[in-house]
């Protein structure tokens, strides 16, 4: 059983979070632009549509796990697997509005995360989020409710990919959710002027989302990265 020493606690692996909601939004985006962003981890987008990639935007509010209560968002790429394993989530942005989930997220998994001022609020089905950095506006995305969709009772994953201190590496995770609905469209993103905005705005975003969901309460567990190079 591994082990990892944060700020002078232990975390033991798996990683468990036992109580979370979460809201996606998945937009489609110039492939060219993904490609570039991505060039320096030696990954590439998949592409359903030549010239089109998939970014999926995604809030989380952690309520019960292993490293604590916190807020964060994700900026995610879909990618074609470099463990050839199909499919893979290539994690590019990820802010976080808590010390110890940072550094646990930085030295056990390679998570490009970040602290960010994360406002995060989920009303009646809809959930809004809205991302500052230093103060300054980097993005805001709201979320409408969708119908109700069966939860897999097994879970369900996609293994996550990053890129840090110039290694490649892969983390093998699991979610089982409860109080899933979904929808075609069903977002909107606001963007701001930070340089992060910009990047996204480059993509082609905003844009009109293709598909949004929600989890009203979901289970997670996170496995050791592998380094693949």
């Amino acid at each position: 059983m591994t082990e990892h020493l944060i700020q002078g606690e232990r975390v033991t692996m798996p990683v468990e979070i036992r109580d979370a909601s979460a809201c996606t939004a998945v937009f489609a985006v110039r492939a060219d632009e993904v490609r570039s962003v991505l060039g320096h981890a030696g990954v590439a987008p998949a592409e359903p549509v030549p010239g089109r990639a998939l970014c999926s935007l995604v809030f989380v509010r952690y309520l019960d796990g292993d490293l604590g209560p916190y807020h964060e968002f994700g900026v995610v790429f879909l990618i074609r697997s470099p463990a050839g394993r199909g499919l893979g989530a290539f994690v590019h942005w990820l802010p976080v509005n808590q010390s110890f989930t940072l550094e646990a997220g930085r030295s056990i998994w390679g998570f490009p995360k970040e602290m960010a001022d994360i406002e995060l609020g989920f009303s009646g089905g809809t959930g809004r989020c809205a991302v500052h950095l230093e103060g300054e506006r980097v993005l805001e995305l709201l979320v409408w409710p969708g119908v109700p969709v069966p939860a897999r009772g097994a879970g369900t994953s996609v293994d996550a990919y990053t890129y840090a201190d110039g290694a490649l590496r892969r983390t093998p995770w699991r979610l089982h959710g409860a109080g899933v609905r979904a929808r075609p469209g069903g977002a909107v993103l606001r963007l701001g002027e930070h340089p992060v905005a910009a990047e996204l705005r480059r993509m082609g975003l905003p844009g009109r989302a293709l598909v949004s969901s929600g989890i009203a309460r979901m289970r997670m567990s996170f496995g050791d990265a592998e380094v693949l190079r």
